[in-house]
């Protein structure tokens, strides 16, 4: 008795478009199974903040995926964590590529585990596309936490221009409360 195929993945990236070249990216991320892996919402101040309406508390994993987001800029210098959240169960960024100098041919970084693995294994050194930050990322948070923690995938938005930007940037900074909200709690 034959089996029908599986159906084949859809991918949610444009065709032909480069993802490495300079641009503002949103970007969205979740957990295995939506699970709450990061933290929780709580309302109030933190650490002796002024009250805000919500925050995320971290947990130990999420402190772990925040050093990793942070640190993207110290690994890819062309690329800049304009904002970001992380929410229990996913986590929303922005990442603006930009073009720096190009490398003359054969200038690598000195390897390391989080250094772009084409480079190391001959390819051409140049600005990183973003699945491929994406990805980095995702493994290495793995990796530390010691846990299974991502979805298959990601989704992304090009920001094509300064109201996607804002709006992008808006909804990163509102999903705390948004999620209190939807859930009763606001």
């Amino acid at each position: 008795m034959d089996t029908p195929p599986l159906p084949r993945r859809k991918t949610i990236r444009l065709q032909h478009y480069d993802y490495a070249q300079s641009g503002a990216y949103f970007v969205t991320i979740c957990t295995a199974a939506r699970e709450p892996l990061f933290g929780v919402i709580r309302r109030g101040g933190l650490y002796g903040r002024p009250p805000v309406p919500a925050y995320v508390e971290l947990s130990e994993t999420g402190h772990i995926v925040e050093s990793y987001l942070t640190e993207i800029p110290s690994h890819y210098p062309n690329v800049h964590l304009a904002s970001y959240v992380i929410m229990p169960d996913h986590i929303h960024m922005i990442l603006v590529l930009t073009q720096n100098q190009p490398q003359r041919a054969g200038q690598c970084p000195a390897p390391t585990e989080e250094s772009d693995l084409s480079c190391r294994r001959g390819g051409t050194p140049g600005p990183p596309a973003l699945p491929k930050i994406i990805n980095a990322f995702k493994s290495l948070t793995t990796r530390k936490a010691g846990i299974s923690l991502w979805q298959r995938g990601y989704y992304e938005h090009i920001l094509r221009n300064q109201q996607d930007f804002d709006e992008a940037a808006g909804y990163i900074a509102g999903n705390p409360v948004r999620r209190l909200e939807r859930e009763g709690f606001g």
